[in-house]
C-alpha cells in the first residue's frame, strides 16, 4: 500500500467511522463528505499528495483558536495563512503522509461533531475476512424487510440485483463455500491461518468483496448507501 493510499484509506476509516454523510465525487479530481447541502469535508487527491479542504466558520475559529495549543505548527501555519471570505476561513492543507492525520481529524471533529451510531457488536457475526455476517444481504437469518432494505441500497452502489444468495457464516454448516472455500479462505489457508485477521498483511486488497470501496472513489452515495451498500463488507471499518 503506497502512503496516498493509506491516507485514503484511512481518512475513509475516521469519517466513516465517526459520521453519516453522504459521499461524492465530481468525478474530475474533488471528493466532498456531505450532510444535506453542507459540505464537511473536501479531497483533492494529486499525484503526489491529498489536499484537504476546511472551512471554519467563527464558532469554529473560536473553538480552534481556544485549542490553539494542541496543534502542531505546520498545523497553524496553514490556518494563520488561510483566507477569511464571507463563508468562513479557506484551509487548504497538504497531506503527504498518514503521520499527518491526526491533527487533520482534530480540526474535522471542530467542524462537525460525530453522528454516526455504530452497529451493536454483542451479537455481531464475523466472517473469516472481516465481514459483519449478520449485516450482509445474504445472511440466511436476515428478516426479509430488511434484506429488502439492503437490497435498495446494494442496488445504487453495485448497480446490480443479484443477491439471492443465501449464506449462513463461514463457520457455519450452511456456509455457501463449506465444500470449495472462496479464494479468501483459500489464502488464508496457504498461509496457515484460519482467519484473515491473524495475517500481518490484513487487511489486504483481498479481504473483503467491497475493499475497492474502502478508499476515495469516483461514484456517488449517499449516507445510507454508504451504511449498508459498503461498511458491512469492507473489514475494519469503523470497528464493524
Amino acid at each position: 500500500m503506497t502512503q496516498l493510499e493509506q491516507i485514503t484509506r484511512e481518512i475513509m476509516i475516521f469519517m466513516r467511522g465517526h459520521y453519516r454523510l453522504d459521499e461524492i465525487s465530481d468525478g474530475r479530481g474533488e471528493f466532498k463528505f456531505r450532510q444535506g447541502k453542507k459540505t464537511i469535508l473536501t479531497l483533492y487527491p494529486k499525484e503526489d499528495r491529498i489536499t484537504f479542504l476546511l472551512i471554519f466558520g467563527r464558532k469554529e475559529r473560536e473553538a480552534f483558536n481556544a485549542a490553539r495549543s494542541e496543534f502542531p505548527e505546520w498545523i497553524t501555519s496553514f490556518y494563520d495563512g488561510a483566507k477569511t471570505y464571507h463563508d468562513g476561513k479557506w484551509m487548504f492543507i497538504d497531506v503527504t503522509s498518514a503521520d499527518q492525520l491526526a491533527p487533520i481529524q482534530q480540526m474535522i471533529l471542530i467542524k462537525k461533531k460525530p453522528n454516526r451510531k455504530p452497529f451493536p457488536k454483542e451479537n455481531a457475526i464475523r466472517s473469516r475476512c472481516g465481514h459483519r455476517c449478520d449485516l450482509c444481504v445474504h445472511f440466511s437469518p436476515m428478516p426479509e424487510e430488511q434484506r429488502a432494505m439492503v437490497r435498495a441500497h446494494l442496488r445504487a452502489v453495485w448497480h446490480t440485483d443479484d443477491w439471492d444468495m443465501r449464506c449462513g457464516g463461514c463457520d457455519s454448516p450452511d456456509c455457501h463455500r463449506k465444500d470449495s472455500p472462496c479464494e479468501v479462505q483459500a489464502c488464508a489457508a496457504e498461509k496457515g491461518y484460519s482467519a484473515c485477521r491473524e495475517c500481518s498483511q490484513y487487511p489486504c486488497s483481498e479481504a473483503g468483496a467491497a475493499s475497492c470501496k474502502a478508499y476515495i472513489h469516483s461514484d456517488a452515495y449517499s449516507a445510507d448507501d454508504v451504511t449498508w451498500g459498503i461498511l458491512p463488507y469492507v473489514p475494519d471499518q469503523y470497528g464493524n
